[in-house]
């Protein structure tokens, strides 16, 4: 029983850790909490500073906050991509923000493969799981490479789907890294060139793309369910 259940148990007594260590070590409490205000917050210039402000350990606290905005799906990852093109350059800082992505994606897909929907809809929400779920029945494995390419949808509740799928963690992380990578690299570019206008232009672009291409899914589910639901009234009819 416990050799089949050993990963389950390792994972519940780490997250029990984690969440004891969060409610009873005040100055962990409110690092979280500054933290996840900074993240929340959607700015980079404060994203950028906050990284900074740890000095030498800069690098493992911008893996920290990745690892976190992972568990906490939808804080968007890419204000701390572009955080880190900014801070170590985009080079150093496409392999940081790609590193610590994939162990947050990782860590997302086992609390869902471990503990099942039920404690993933505590961490995101029923209704977001419930919308990937129909990006998953329409596009498949590909879901993960089309939801990596835009900035303003949370990946992390495609990985905490996958999890909830057949999907092996091989093939999760062939396809989250193939998605991951050039995005990674994208952002990491773009985010390093970044200052004052250009920022706000970049980001306003990004929005811009990643609402058009919303529209185009959005109106592909709808014109698809009008389509069954047309198809059952005929078969009702028969």
């Amino acid at each position: 029983m416990i050799k089949k259940n050993w990963k389950k148990i390792l994972l519940a007594i780490i997250l029990v850790g984690v969440i004891a260590i969060y409610f009873l070590n005040p100055a962990v409490n409110n690092s979280v909490n500054n933290a996840i205000d900074v993240l929340k917050s959607g700015n980079i210039d404060r994203v950028v500073e906050y990284i900074r402000s740890y000095g030498n350990v800069a690098a493992m606290i911008s893996f920290l906050l990745m690892v976190l905005q992972s568990v906490l799906a939808p804080i968007p990852a890419f204000l701390i991509t572009f955080a880190n093109a900014m801070i170590f350059g985009w080079w150093k800082g496409a392999i940081l923000s790609f590193v610590s992505s994939m162990v947050g994606a990782v860590l997302c897909f086992y609390i869902a493969r471990v503990f099942g929907r039920d404690v993933v809809v505590k961490f995101t929400s029923n209704s977001a799981l419930n919308e990937i779920e129909k990006y998953f029945e329409k596009y498949g494995s590909k879901t993960i490479l089309i939801c990596r390419l835009l900035p303003f949808i949370s990946f992390d509740l495609v990985s905490y789907f996958a999890g909830l799928t057949s999907m092996s963690l091989p093939s999760f992380l062939l396809a989250t890294g193939l998605g991951q990578l050039p995005a990674t690299i994208i952002y990491s570019y773009v985010g390093g060139m970044l200052t004052g206008g250009a920022k706000l232009f970049v980001t306003a672009l990004f929005l811009i793309f990643a609402l058009s291409i919303l529209v185009v899914i959005i109106k592909q589910i709808f014109n698809e369910r009008n389509k069954n639901n047309e198809h059952k009234e005929i078969d009702n009819k028969d």
